[in-house]
């Protein structure tokens, strides 16, 4: 899981003082996409149709003792560490919040992946209206940890919550597949009365389990009897009985992978590529199993979604001396030789190999993840020049980045107007800045600005404000006058860190 910036106290808000005007229809929810199941979800669980009544007897009350813990209000992450209200979600609808958390991008600017990440594992009150038997929005949580590939915070969300929700349990069962934890997926699966697995799934616990004919008769019986499908047939007969693919033709390619067909293809030794596939999977590919070439690719794509830490991906891309070139290739030389020359304290060698690895890293996506691992290095160094200036432009990248600021001297107007940004100071986009920089100074200038999130603040639906606002920061083709908005919500809400740390990445991260 990403490092994920602390949000700070919320200030005190008068709600009075907002400005009504230049307001969204906060009911308009047509550009937001229907709370769905993620594709790729292996189909494990059977459920009766929602139309069928299962008894005749009147309907059974729930009971909830005092003190009991709703599934929606569970998290990883309580307020002292979020900074975040326990009533954050307020009086927004819990389908509007869903479909905002599903909205929001895989992979977008990375303070605010981080923010809406914290966001998924936060400790909050549920929203008024929520259905602790629906958990529409403790599955749109997970959702939006299983698209970025964060499987490990996303496993410890359920297994706090308890899986015994059958749409919860079946994420559960998904990700311990992918973790390599198929035999606890099962042992559960055959310990929980109240979850009734498919004919796929229970044949394939079946064979993990030993019971190799007890899976064979449950595949006959599937095929029988219509329930399974020709497709499927021919790969669970495979993964049964592996002598039936000595001489045949490889399955042919699956366009509706989920975690257990990708485990059986892998089990008879037809592997599916994890290259185009959701996030999720890539996890697969950073063993050394995997090999070199895929283990680099995985892991940029997991650190550029921020599902694994920076200095994980730092010991694949360091762990062996490329042996060719072009692609990932040329990246993977060009960090080693910057690494090789910064930890032997070199700064002439640094200086010289610098501008070339961040480049490869600025190509690569992986700016955040190499300004982490590298800025207290870089600061330790007396560079000058040119490559003073790109130390401290990457330092500002990372945590330190208020620090970097207070320190330093700026050598140049822009690197004046990151330091304001960076200590919160009233900041004065250089002459020639762009439309995003001028957005940017918009909401660090003398006079906090009017913003159109007023409603959302005054109706109390913050947390549905600060995802709104979320959005438009992960998008770049917004007008630059929604940025200044967006950030303007964050400050004055005392979001301070995420405000500052997206506006830095804004001007710094654009080429």
């Amino acid at each position: 899981m990403s490092t994920r910036p602390a949000a700070g106290a919320l200030c005190v808000i008068l709600l009075s003082a907002l400005p009504l005007a230049a307001q969204p229809d906060p009911a308009d929810l047509s550009d937001l996409p229907e709370q769905t199941t993620p594709e790729w979800l292996s189909d494990t669980i059977t459920r009766p149709h929602a139309n069928v009544a299962t008894s005749a007897l009147p309907p059974e009350i729930t009971v909830m003792p005092l003190g009991a813990v709703e599934i929606e209000a569970i998290g990883l992450l309580p307020p002292a560490i979020t900074g975040l209200p326990r009533d954050l979600w307020g009086a927004s609808e819990t389908d509007t919040l869903s479909r905002l958390l599903g909205a929001q991008p895989v992979q977008g600017l990375p303070a605010i992946q981080a923010f809406t990440e914290t966001l998924a594992l936060a400790e909050l009150d549920p929203p008024a209206d929520a259905d602790p038997d629906r958990a529409a929005l403790f599955l749109a949580r997970l959702d939006l940890l299983l698209a970025r590939g964060a499987l490990d915070p996303a496993q410890a969300l359920i297994e706090r919550a308890s899986p015994r929700n059958p749409d919860v349990f079946r994420r559960w069962f998904d990700i311990s597949l992918l973790n390599g934890y198929a035999e606890r997926a099962c042992a559960a699966m055959a310990a929980n009365p109240d979850i009734a697995p498919t004919l796929p799934a229970r044949i394939f616990c079946l064979a993990r389990s030993g019971d190799w004919s007890a899976a064979a008769l449950t595949l006959d019986t599937g095929e029988a009897l219509g329930r399974i499908t020709e497709e499927e047939g021919d790969l669970i007969a495979r993964f049964l009985d592996p002598e039936l693919s000595d001489g045949a033709a490889p399955l042919p390619p699956d366009p509706a992978l989920t975690p257990l067909t990708f485990q059986m293809r892998s089990a008879i030794g037809e592997r599916p590529a994890t290259t185009g596939l959701p996030l999720a999977f890539a996890h697969a590919d950073l063993s050394d199993l995997a090999g070199w070439r895929a283990q680099l690719d995985a892991a940029e794509r997991l650190t550029r979604s921020g599902a694994i830490e920076p200095a994980q991906w730092l010991a694949i891309y360091t762990s062996r001396v490329p042996s060719a070139s072009g692609g990932v290739w040329d990246r993977v030389a060009a960090l080693q030789r910057f690494d090789g020359a910064i930890l032997a304290g070199d700064t002439s060698g640094t200086a010289a190999r610098l501008p070339a690895a961040w480049e490869a890293m600025e190509g690569a996506g992986l700016e955040i993840a190499f300004a982490e691992i590298y800025a207290d290095h870089l600061l330790r160094l007396p560079l000058t020049g040119e490559a003073g200036l790109l130390a401290r432009r990457i330092a500002l990248l990372s945590s330190r980045y208020e620090q970097v600021a207070q320190a330093a001297v700026p050598q140049s107007e822009d690197e004046r107007f990151a330091f304001a940004i960076a200590t919160g100071q009233t900041a004065t986009a250089p002459p020639a800045a762009d439309m995003v920089a001028n957005a940017v100074a918009d909401a660090f200038g003398p006079t906090p600005p009017e913003h159109r999130y007023a409603w959302f603040l005054q109706n109390n639906r913050l947390g549905e404000a600060l995802l709104r606002a979320a959005l438009v920061l992960s998008n770049p083709g917004r007008d630059p006058a929604d940025l200044t908005d967006a950030l303007a919500l964050y400050r004055a809400v005392g979001l301070e860190t995420v405000a500052r740390r997206a506006a830095l990445q804004l001007i710094l991260m654009r080429g």
